[in-house]
């Protein structure tokens, strides 16, 4: 896969590299970050003394002062550029996660959390506009597939590192193991990101106050680019809270798994982190828009099963819905980086942003489902707003 890059000249072929591996270790610990408070819930809930449904508002706060976020990020980064401010965000990453340390109520834990959140939207909201800046059409979707894969993979790593932490270790341990964590990645990502920075040519920069929002309706106005950022929000939605609900259904009869067990059903992500290794291939071959009901059909597929009792089911089904929502993510992110050729990032904030309220407000959509049938309900929903997304996907496949 990484052979785009030998043909190339070799000092940019090894910079290109260089500027993957730093953005992949950023990737790492920005999305360990996000999710580990899924894991530690329980444990957070106890330390602060609020009801574990409350708790969860630490994972809402998060993702929608993120979503909102990555607008702004992209406005200041189409004038200011790219490389400068994911290297400070890293930073004062380290400094809000030392933040966790002094809070002594849940209500400043959430006014963290949702700085966070700030920091959080800048490496999103770039990276896909750097990658384009700097590398040519086939290296674009390499290091596209390689970034979506360390964003499974952080997202694995978070939730599993969360139930570690909320299973044997005390809350100021955990923000030390968090710390840690994320020092031990950002470092080298901050030292690759300044040796990538000689040759680089600058995005082009657009000043004008009134240029600032012309970028976003440009792209909204598009409709295939449209109809993409609607298909990651539909896919995200089921896929984020899905993972959400069957924890409560396998803490409970007749599973009855502790917080540490529960969070290993996140290791069927690494079916995602597999396509989208592979992903390049299949875009090659398919093209981005025919991939995507392919992925709508895999989900469907996957949640039914999960339908029935066994836990091999349920395993087997989380594993063909995480294949088939990386197949989906990773084309449409490679879709919207290939299609807009201004105000680039812009175009992918606008799909992060909705991509991530998707996120958001499937929660409150699917909790009523589970509140009348349990997991029934879940997949009952679930599945009628897959048929809905396929429905989509097959529409964007046909606009030329």
């Amino acid at each position: 896969m990484f052979t785009v890059f030998y043909g190339a000249e070799s000092r940019d072929g090894l910079r290109g590299l260089k500027l993957i591996l730093a953005l992949s270790l950023a990737s790492l610990a920005l999305y360990i970050n996000l999710y580990v408070f899924q894991g530690m819930l329980p444990a957070i809930a106890e330390q602060f003394a609020v009801l574990p449904s409350h708790a969860s508002l630490l994972l809402s706060i998060g993702t929608l002062s993120m979503a909102v976020s990555l607008l702004f990020v992209a406005i200041l980064s189409d004038k200011f550029g790219r490389r400068t401010p994911i290297m400070l965000s890293l930073v004062a990453l380290l400094v809000v996660d030392l933040m966790f340390l002094f809070v002594t109520s849940f209500e400043q834990l959430l006014w963290v959390r949702l700085l966070q959140g700030v920091t959080l939207a800048v490496l999103p909201a770039t990276a896909m506009a750097l990658f384009k800046e700097q590398l040519d059409t086939k290296q674009l979707l390499v290091a596209g597939a390689v970034y979506i894969a360390m964003n499974s993979l952080g997202g694995i790593g978070g939730r599993i590192l969360g139930g570690l932490f909320s299973q044997y270790l005390s809350w100021s341990a955990s923000v030390w193991g968090l710390m840690l964590v994320t020092l031990v990645l950002a470092a080298p990502a901050l030292w690759l990101l300044r040796e990538t920075t000689a040759g680089f040519i600058p995005p082009p920069h657009h000043a004008q106050k009134r240029d600032m929002l012309t970028g976003f309706w440009l792209h909204l106005s598009h409709p295939s680019l449209r109809l993409t950022y609607v298909v990651g929000a539909l896919a995200f939605l089921v896929m984020v809270n899905q993972f959400s609900f069957i924890q409560l259904h396998l803490m409970a009869s007749p599973y009855n798994l502790n917080r540490l067990e529960v969070t290993l059903i996140f290791l069927c992500y690494l079916s995602g982190t597999w396509v989208s290794f592979h992903s390049v291939k299949a875009i090659n071959h398919f093209g981005h828009k025919r991939l995507l009901p392919m992925g709508a059909l895999m989900m469907l597929l996957g949640t039914s099963l999960t339908w029935f009792a066994p836990i091999t089911m349920i395993i087997l089904g989380f594993l063909l819905s995480s294949l088939g929502f990386f197949l989906i993510h990773s084309a449409c992110n490679s879709y919207v980086a290939v299609t807009a050729r201004e105000h680039k990032a812009k175009a992918t904030s606008l799909y992060l942003c909705c991509y991530y309220l998707g996120a958001a407000i499937g929660g409150p959509l699917l909790m009523p489902s589970w509140l009348a049938l349990g997991w029934h309900g879940v997949v009952y929903t679930s599945s009628l707003i897959l048929l809905v997304l396929f429905g989509v996907s097959r529409h964007l496949a046909r606009i030329k």
